[in-house]
């Protein structure tokens, strides 16, 4: 008898260079029945904005209250678990688990020098808090990556061809897409395109038609310390009031394998501007990061010895409703979108990812329910408002 034809290889754009994109293109071309390794359109260059900028925290069970978000966040915390036995991630890209602590940090340093905590870790100044700590995650909850490098081996992994250029629409016929126009290069023919641009994606009008997706500045610093070898895997999530009265921060610390220490933690919402590369941190959001490192850990006073590796600030794309978008977009056959992830992109990429390639090589995700992430969700809101 003779074999039945096989089926004909589908040819896929991912537009957008970061973890989202990245991962999809990972799942597309490690697809166990159809593997398809995609074309990937970035603006700018792998991971130059958020995905290269986050602090790579992972958690299992952070997101629980929300039942959608925790299927998600859940099959994500197992995927970063199997890609770093894949890809080798603890060297690759600093895959770890970690101990994550609450910690209270006085505004001012007490007057008589504090008893340290058997909970604090020895690098942590013993007066950096005002109330013994709280565990918020174990080595079996809670991880980390550095999500530059995770982003990058991902993409290298996924056999994508990268192309550098702007995608400046994406090219419709007949309710079907055809492939996108990218800035200078003409039109790069698809049978799927993949919109992962974080807050970039709501420039496009048939985004813009349906949803808002807008952005949040984060800022953060990253600094080595004097004694990097005295850092140990302890993540830190801090409640300081700079002063009495003041508006309550609520930042965070993140030491990595690689020697370094990722604090952030002052945001705004703000509009994002066009180029990525052009973005850079505001000078008194990035003194208090200072000012708050500085109150963790003397090993982290520049004054003191720690050298200072990078002052910067990333866009994090967030919905309305505060759920990610992730699906085929209505009345568009073959054009899917992944983004408002907020601050758990990073996380949730992998399962994202999968899910889109199910979605677009079988017809359907399998490894998470991807109906409360449709983009169709607001056209129901924006025919309930008369919109």
């Amino acid at each position: 008898m003779a074999s039945s034809p096989a089926p004909p290889s589908r040819r896929v754009v991912v537009c957008g260079g970061g973890v989202v994109g990245a991962c999809t293109a990972y799942f597309l071309s490690t697809h166990a029945a159809s593997p398809t390794v995609p074309t990937l359109v970035e603006k700018s260059a792998p991971a130059c904005a958020a995905s290269g900028k986050a602090g790579g925290f992972l958690a299992l069970d952070w997101s629980d209250s929300t039942p959608a978000l925790s299927a998600l966040a859940r099959a994500s915390f197992s995927l970063h678990g199997r890609l770093a036995a894949a890809l080798d991630g603890a060297n690759a890209y600093g895959f770890r688990p970690v101990n994550t602590l609450s910690i209270c940090l006085p505004s001012q340093p007490p007057a008589e020098p504090a008893s340290p905590h058997p909970l604090l870790p020895s690098w942590v100044d013993p007066s950096a808090s005002t109330a013994p700590p709280r565990v918020l995650g174990t080595p079996d909850t809670t991880a980390q990556v550095h999500p530059g490098l995770f982003t990058k081996a991902v993409l290298a992994a996924s056999g994508a061809e990268v192309v550098i250029g702007e995608v400046e629409r994406v090219v419709v016929r007949e309710g079907r897409v055809v492939g996108v126009e990218v800035k200078g290069r003409g039109v790069v023919e698809a049978d799927a395109v993949v919109l992962a641009l974080g807050p970039w994606s709501g420039r496009f009008e048939l985004v813009k038609e349906v949803f808002d997706v807008s952005g949040l500045k984060a800022h953060s610093i990253v600094l080595r310390p004097r004694n990097p070898d005295k850092i140990t895997p302890h993540c830190l999530f801090l409640s300081y009031q700079p002063e009495p009265g003041a508006k309550m921060l609520d930042p965070e610390v993140y030491p990595r394998p690689t020697g370094e220490v990722y604090i952030c933690g002052m945001s705004k919402d703000e509009d994002v501007p066009d180029d990525p590369a052009t973005i850079v941190g505001e000078p008194d959001s990035i003194a208090m990061l200072h000012k708050i490192a500085g109150r963790v850990s003397s090993q982290l006073k520049t004054e003191e010895g720690a050298e200072l590796v990078a002052e910067q600030a990333c866009y994090l794309p967030c919905t309305n409703d505060g759920l990610p978008v992730i699906g085929e977009m209505p009345g568009v056959k073959g054009c899917y979108v992944a983004t408002g992830h907020s601050c758990w992109g990073i996380l949730n990429a992998p399962a994202t990812g999968a899910a889109l390639a199910e979605l677009i090589l079988d017809g359907q995700a399998k490894i998470v329910d991807l109906a409360p992430f449709s983009p169709a969700r607001f056209l129901k809101k924006k025919s309930r408002r008369g919109v």
